[in-house]
């Protein structure tokens, strides 16, 4: 019976907010859409979230609360899911807080609260594959990578050549899954329902493609990168790509775009693409093509798999939420957009009774672009207070952040935190700009509290 009330409440909210608020709470709001105008509306939120609600009068209409938020849209887990519940990953050397969004591919996310560190380790970080994961075995330093096409000298290098012929730059840089954020999307959009996890800024240690790509050296024609990796086809039809993308060579050839051998000062993990891979940070993860054997230069735009119709795309101009897509109007997705995230406190925290203040600490990153200001509220979006930037270890790194907040009475607080760019660009309090992929959903993030 409560998965039959959670359903229907979504529903509801889908439907018509407004009228799912008098529905469901029997609320009716002013003209500015926010607080209640009778008492019985406040009341009935306040026995649902578990408390007095300090700011109701800020509370917008037509708004889940946080708190009962599980399942609805924006909460990162699908209606379709809700029965289900997040599922722990089990995978040998991974954090069992990891929540599988699919099991073929294998995909996993890491909630929130699993990014408080400085640097997201191995066993935290996310995982994103499209097709099966290739065996791991042999001697790493004998892999192989082939530089060819649009080259003067075609090369083949091994991981040990790689290693003793270049020179090594290790960065700390935010890699993150293209489709992160789709949950937020409604209607839905295909593929994994990722809410804010598919995100996560490791040590990466590598040789700049730059360099491999001057060895190689470029011809005029050179215009666009295709990678290509070991990790079979889902079907296992060898003549098949799980994926093939590329990128414009002014972008390979960026000081932190790197071949990589090692995370966080360690072998590269098998899970994560070892024994070598492409690290290409501000884009999507996609193109940090895992198991890397080959970089064909190509004289155009490549066209492999993961590169047309509406795959790693994005609207030119905004198109109907759930209407048909015309390929024409996509354009491939580059940089990332800006992403804020609360990793402390955890959502549904209790604080203790008389608390008056809390700590707040998350990050926030913004593709090929820095961050600007961060900002939080606890009421609802009225008021918003600035907080505390830590400054980058380098280009990419992601911006760590404190703040400390007044609590005025005990109750029920929402937290909500939004960035905003170098150049003026801020999360919006929604997703915006649906698409049929699920691509760039970036809403503002937002936790529940309760004090006493």
């Amino acid at each position: 019976m409560a998965d039959k009330i959670e359903r229907s409440l979504v529903e509801l909210y889908l439907a018509d907010p407004e009228r799912a608020d008098a529905l469901v709470f029997g609320r009716r709001s002013g003209v500015s859409r926010r607080g209640f105008l009778n008492g019985a509306g406040l009341a009935a939120m306040g026995t649902a979230v578990g408390g007095a609600i300090p700011f109701a009068d800020h509370v917008p209409s037509g708004l889940i609360p946080a708190a009962l938020a599980q399942g609805a849209p924006g909460s990162g887990q699908s209606p379709q899911a809700a029965p289900k519940g997040p599922q722990p990953l089990n995978f040998p050397g991974k954090d069992s807080g990891l929540v599988v969004l699919g099991d073929r591919p294998l995909v996993a996310e890491t909630p929130e609260p699993l990014l408080d560190d400085e640097t997201t380790p191995s066993a935290k970080f996310f995982i994103r594959n499209n097709g099966q994961i290739p065996e791991s075995g042999g001697d790493p330093n004998a892999w192989k990578l082939i530089v060819d096409g649009e080259v003067n000298n075609k090369i083949e290098l091994t991981l040990g050549e790689l290693k003793s012929r270049f020179q090594p730059k290790t960065y700390r840089m935010v890699l993150e899954c293209g489709g992160n954020g789709r949950s937020f999307f409604q209607p839905q959009a295909r593929g994994n329902q990722w809410t804010n996890g598919g995100a996560g800024c490791a040590e990466w240690t590598g040789v700049p493609l730059s360099e491999v790509l001057k060895a190689a050296g470029l011809k005029d024609t050179a215009k666009y990168t295709a990678h290509y990796g070991t990790d079979p086809h889902l079907s296992g039809d060898p003549t098949k790509e799980s994926l093939s993308r590329g990128m414009p060579i002014p972008k390979a050839i960026e000081e932190h775009s790197l071949v990589v051998w090692a995370m966080n000062g360690e072998t590269l993990p098998n899970i994560h693409g070892g024994p070598l891979r492409l690290v290409i940070p501000g884009w999507p993860g996609s193109l940090s093509h895992k198991w890397l054997t080959r970089i064909w230069i190509r004289d155009r735009e490549h066209d492999g798999q993961g590169m047309t119709g509406t795959s790693y795309r994005v609207p030119i101009t905004p198109m109907i939420p759930g209407g048909k897509a015309d390929d024409k109007n996509f354009r491939i997705l580059e940089s990332m957009p800006v992403r804020s995230i609360i990793t402390h406190p955890a959502n549904g925290a209790r604080l203790p009774v008389g608390t008056r203040e809390v700590g707040l600490r998350g990050a926030a990153w913004a593709g090929d672009l820095s961050v600007k200001q961060v900002d939080l509220s606890t009421d609802f979006g009225a008021t918003w207070t600035g907080a505390e930037l830590k400054p980058l270890r380098n280009r990419y790194d992601w911006t760590r952040w404190t703040a400390t907040l007044p609590l005025p009475a005990d109750g029920y607080y929402e937290l909500w935190v939004r960035a905003t760019d170098q150049d003026g660009r801020m999360q919006p309090y929604i997703a915006g700009n649906w698409n049929p992929q699920g691509y760039g959903a970036n809403p503002m993030h937002r936790i529940a509290i309760l004090v006493g």
